[in-house]
This record gives structure tokens, C-alpha cells and sequence, in this order.
């Protein structure tokens, strides 16, 4: 089945939400180590490095707020599922590593950045 002309124009604005999410976390010093690092647990946007934490970044794009804010569509799911796969990363990499759970929230072409967002 073809996607439909709305989600190409999901998948281009969470590009452009990834890509702007980058830029920032780059400009404010972290190193991005992995971009969809995909697991069995699901997939996280940007995994970045901060020097002090390894950052595991949601990025949430939105053009509009009729449904909310972007960062409010980061929900219990979502949450636990960035558990999982921060637990995974640390388990590839054979270290216990500080963890952050961070959320890039992009609206208007704008960017607010939340660290430690949630545990």
C-alpha cells in the first residue's frame, strides 16, 4: 500500500524537526552519536553525547496546535519505550552509562529543548 500524500509530508517535517534538533544539540556542544537508532524496543530520533550524559532525544515536530504542543504527544508509551532502548544501548556497548532523557520540540520552526524531561 502507498503512503498517502499526508504522511510524505509527516515524514519531511520530522526530518526538517531531526535536522533542526541536530543543528541545535550540535551548536550547544553535544556530539550526536547516532540519528534513528533503531532497536527491538523501537526507535530514538538522536541519541547525542553531552559530555557528561548520553542524551536520548524525541523530537517532536508540529505545524499546527490544534492537537497540542509537540512535546505533549510524549506520552507514558513513549516514555517507557526510551527506557528500553536506553537500556539497550548501554547493554551494546558493555558499560553502565549516565543516561538523560530529553525532548526536542519543534513548532513554527522553532525549537524548545527540554533536558531531563523525564526518568
Amino acid at each position: 500500500m502507498q503512503n498517502s500524500p499526508q504522511d510524505f509530508r509527516r515524514k519531511i517535517l520530522g526530518r526538517k524537526g531531526e535536522d533542526l534538533a541536530c543543528k541545535y544539540l550540535k551548536k550547544h556542544g553535544y556530539k550526536i552519536l547516532k540519528r534513528n537508532y533503531k532497536t527491538p524496543f523501537g526507535e530514538a530520533d538522536i541519541v547525542a553525547y553531552d559530555g557528561e550524559y548520553y542524551c536520548f532525544v524525541e523530537v517532536k515536530a508540529r505545524e499546527s496546535d490544534a492537537f497540542g504542543l509537540p512535546a505533549e504527544a510524549v506520552d507514558e508509551a513513549k516514555r517507557r519505550r526510551y527506557r528500553q532502548i536506553a537500556g539497550y544501548f548501554c547493554y551494546r556497548n558493555r558499560e553502565e552509562l549516565p543516561c538523560r532523557f530529553d525532548v526536542a520540540s519543534v513548532y513554527e520552526g522553532e525549537i524548545e529543548y527540554f533536558e531531563n524531561a523525564y526518568v
